[in-house]
């Protein structure tokens, strides 16, 4: 099948920033006084790709909901300044070259879980401005991964398209959206079911 559009999620499938992020949150924990709460990139392995308050749920149950998506918020804060000042070599083999020439025949978009200020990151640090058309992310809508790329669609006018993300939550995202999913398996997770499979990023240009 042909898409006229594909839309792609980042963590574990554009970049693997695990390491910085960490980095970036224990900064934020050091200055509060939580060392104790410090995390590293395995720890973050299995919350990439859900919500920033589904993230401050597994972090950080025991404080109130006030409290832990407020201590969350600071720490993305923390990380996409720590982000911004980092060279962050951390995207996928061949990332770029693969986004210019899909990008001569398809439209190119992100939705993410993220903060917002994320996926400018990331576009900014790979050098992907210029292939993507346009992007959402649960800071913009504070809703679904799958809304968030109904509402993408609908802003843009996208008919027929693809979600290529890593995770069973991307799986669902793209389940609820009603298009199809196109897993990256050499990202963070191992989705019950997908359209199509790629074992590397420039797999995308034989499909």
């Amino acid at each position: 099948m042909r898409y006229e559009s594909l839309i792609f999620d980042i963590d574990g499938t554009l970049w693997d920033s695990r390491a910085l992020v960490a980095e970036g949150y224990n900064l934020q924990l050091e200055q509060e006084g939580l060392s104790r709460l410090k995390v590293d990139a395995q720890r973050l392995r299995s919350l990439f790709g859900k919500t920033m308050t589904e993230i401050a749920d597994e972090l950080f149950p025991f404080l109130d909901p006030a409290a832990r998506y407020g201590l969350m918020e600071r720490c993305m804060e923390r990380e996409n300044r720590f982000l911004r000042e980092q060279p962050c070599q951390v995207g996928y083999p061949l990332v770029k070259q693969t986004l210019e020439e899909l990008g001569k025949k398809h439209r190119l978009f992100i939705v993410s879980n993220s903060q917002k200020g994320y996926p400018e990151l990331c576009m900014e640090k790979l050098g992907l401005e210029h292939c993507f058309q346009g992007h959402l992310c649960f800071g913009d809508t504070g809703t679904s991964k799958g809304r968030t790329i109904r509402a993408l669609m609908e802003r843009w006018g996208i008919e027929n398209c693809a979600y290529v993300g890593d995770t069973q939550g991307d799986y669902e995202a793209a389940s609820q959206a009603g298009i199809d999913f196109i897993w990256a398996s050499y990202g963070f997770g191992t989705p019950r079911g997908y359209a199509r499979k790629i074992t590397a990023f420039d797999q995308l240009l034989e499909l």
